[in-house]
């Protein structure tokens, strides 16, 4: 039986590009965004939980998040979750709501997301080459019993390679908006 399987190579290199543009959306550019606290992981009843198992988060303001804690005991831990989580937000405690204020981006905070943003497209392009260089392990598994011809292999090779350079392009251009975004370019 065939290990290659360009189909799924394709979903994972497409999951790659998808990831990264989750991770993207979670960067500021100085508008109230509720993707803004996907990556922010509250420490409740003795585990670590994502925000959204323990409070609703919306954006009534365009410079303004609120993040509506659902158990009362849990608000103090959200709120140090929120400020430990790096995103420069200060939560303004109101009740069982916190008020976070989204402050202007400064030059210098715009650098540091447009090089977290970089970071992020470098991540998706290694994983995308990871599945590349899986697929290509597959394809000489499957010459190597038999399974397929020594041109075949070339042939999905170099299939491969071009759908990598197409989803790596795809991974690029993300980012590269994303800084434009930031950077106000």
């Amino acid at each position: 039986m065939a290990k290659y399987d360009k189909a799924d190579l394709e979903r994972r290199m497409k999951g790659a590009v998808d990831s990264l543009k989750s991770d993207l959306s979670g960067l500021r550019t100085g508008r109230a965004n509720t993707a803004l606290l996907d990556p922010v992981t509250v420490e409740v009843y003795g585990s670590h939980m994502p925000l959204s198992q323990v409070a609703s988060v919306s954006a009534p303001e365009p410079r303004m998040l609120s993040v509506q804690v659902w158990d009362k005991s849990n608000v103090t831990p959200v709120e140090k979750a929120i400020r430990s989580a790096g995103l420069g937000l200060n939560p303004i405690s109101d009740g069982q709501t916190l008020r976070l204020p989204i402050p202007d981006l400064t030059e210098e905070r715009r650098k540091e997301l447009a090089k977290l943003a970089s970071k992020y497209a470098e991540n998706a392009r290694i994983a995308i080459r990871n599945v590349r260089r899986d697929g290509m392990d597959a394809l000489k598994v499957d010459e190597n019993k038999k399974e397929i011809s020594e041109d075949e292999r070339k042939r999905a090779e170099t299939d491969l390679q071009k759908l990598t350079d197409e989803v790596v392009k795809q991974a690029d251009e993300a980012a590269a908006a994303k800084e434009k975004e930031i950077l106000g370019k």
